[in-house]
């Protein structure tokens, strides 16, 4: 059986990239468990489509105040200096581009950055909600998933097939088995695991994985 990151050791390896204050978005789903990973000695600045700048960890069960949540309806709690502002003030900051980040999930990534994060089928969701504005307002993009889908199907592809959420707008992908970086309309392999050859990771991708310079263990704590 072939030996894969879980998404909690995938957030925590794209936590390990944050830069001290950075305004940072995460997505709905397992980008938010970014937040938890934070490396000593860094702190960034979070953001929620929904109006607040500054939150912090999930309060313990039974404490939540339910009229502080995220964009994922999850009880947050309030960093100091935390901010509250209006719906279209928030969109306002992702449109200005004053968000360093946006960490957000994926079906599919195309190797010339393209996204697809929403879908409409039977079991998709039925809008993309911020998303297409976060790809084009965050100084970077970058992407949590899984190698492949259960079916073993490649979510990295040479072009998407499922609805876009964004056009060239993704720079690096954190997967379950890889780190990836989008350059010059390529996939360029930064990272994988050593329990897995290039050729091996080749086959399970869905276009040209190249390579520049050496290309390092993906290292990861036992989560």
């Amino acid at each position: 059986m072939r030996q894969e990151l879980s998404n909690a050791q995938i957030a925590w390896r794209a936590a390990q990239d944050i830069e001290d204050g950075d305004y940072i978005n995460l997505g709905i789903g397992f980008p938010e468990m970014v937040a938890r990973f934070q490396p000593p000695g860094r702190e960034a600045i979070f953001h929620t489509e929904n109006g607040v700048l500054g939150f912090g960890e999930a309060p313990p069960p039974g404490q939540e105040d339910w009229d502080l949540i995220n964009a994922g309806k999850k009880a947050i709690t309030l960093k100091p200096g935390a901010a509250f502002f209006h719906h279209a003030d928030s969109f306002a900051m992702v449109r200005g581009g004053h968000l360093d980040a946006a960490i957000l999930g994926a079906y599919q990534v195309a190797e010339n950055g393209d996204l697809a994060n929403w879908s409409t089928g039977p079991k998709g969701v039925p809008a993309v909600g911020g998303a297409m504005d976060l790809v084009h307002g965050a100084k970077r993009v970058a992407v949590l998933t899984t190698h492949t889908t259960k079916k073993g199907e490649p979510k990295l592809v040479s072009r998407c097939t499922l609805p876009l959420t964004g056009v060239g707008c993704v720079t690096r992908v954190y997967t379950s088995l890889a780190v990836v970086d989008i350059e010059g309309g390529h996939f360029l392999l930064r990272e994988k695991l050593a329990t897995i050859s290039f050729d091996e990771l080749q086959s399970l991708t869905g276009a040209e994985l190249r390579r520049s310079g050496e290309v390092t263990d993906l290292v990861v704590p036992e989560l």
